[in-house]
């Protein structure tokens, strides 16, 4: 439920800062009369968001056996690239506002409202898009991360989102954004490793050492599972969180590690670039 909570938290809140610049902007210039396309592109985004979520719904139960493990490796796989270069496109936007008023302004002054329009609906449908494939992801890593997490992330983006347009809250935007962001890595890497864990069970990829340690004991006399077991309480906390696996093979350890340190490199060598700019 937390994953699913900062998934759709996270991925919110982008949209919704994307469309408070929009409309700002358009109040700054007393353009208001183009409020109605900025509307319809986020309705029109979100309509073919929820398309996209059936779609890969019934995508995803379409599969049985070891062409169901190569589906789910796959979309972990997809989700972990897709959540990695959405974190490290929005470090380098320092002035995303700016640039979107240029583009806005580019649009109005063709008088291209379909410009405008498609600006808005590629924006809400990719970050749309993104989430679904996350929360799939997400879902095939633990069945804990439900509808209520990712619903709930929504309506506090959007309450947060609204608040910091009207100015009743002020918040540190890149500091929020770069906790968010080092959560986000880690559910990726948990992606990784599962996504490797599901092909080699697919036997995509070998095995080398099947079980590099063991901490899934038998279940205690009382039926319950031990806590560092995968699906104790902790255990299944950090399973939903961060891929957690009680019993992971070498290689699944290996891209966990490997991935984190790859992508803090980028950010570092991200961040070192814009100091110098």
């Amino acid at each position: 439920m937390i994953q699913s909570f900062i998934i759709t938290f996270r991925e919110t809140l982008e949209v919704a800062l994307i469309v408070g610049i929009i409309l700002g902007y358009l109040v700054r210039i007393k353009q208001t009369k183009y409020n109605n396309i900025v509307y319809l592109g986020v309705i029109s985004g979100i309509v073919a968001s929820i398309i996209g979520a059936l779609l890969f719904t019934a995508l995803a139960g379409g599969f049985t056996g070891r062409a169901e493990k190569i589906f789910e490796g796959m979309t972990m796989l997809i989700g972990a690239l897709l959540l990695t270069t959405m974190i490290l496109w929005m470090m380098k936007q320092k002035h995303i506002a700016r640039e979107l008023e240029h583009r806005v302004d580019a649009e109005l002054t063709e008088a291209h409202k379909f410009g405008l329009f498609l600006l808005v609906f590629v924006a809400v449908l990719r970050e749309g898009i993104e989430t679904v494939i996350f929360l799939g992801a997400a879902s095939f890593v633990s069945v804990n991360n439900n509808i209520i997490g990712a619903l709930a992330g929504i309506i506090a983006a959007i309450l947060l989102g609204y608040a910091i347009f009207v100015g009743s809250m002020k918040i540190n935007i890149k500091k929020f954004f770069n906790i968010t962001s080092i959560l986000l890595i880690l559910f990726a890497a948990g992606l990784v490793a599962y996504g490797v864990h599901e092909l080699q069970e697919a036997t995509i990829i070998p095995m080398v050492i099947e079980h590099v340690w063991d901490l899934n004991p038998p279940v205690n006399s009382d039926g319950s599972y031990p806590i560092l077991h995968e699906n104790g309480y902790i255990g299944g906390l950090l399973k939903g969180l961060f891929g957690y696996n009680g019993n992971p093979s070498l290689i699944e350890v290996l891209s966990y590690f490997i991935y984190l340190v790859f992508v803090f490199a980028l950010w570092r060598n991200i961040e070192r670039v814009h100091k110098v700019i």
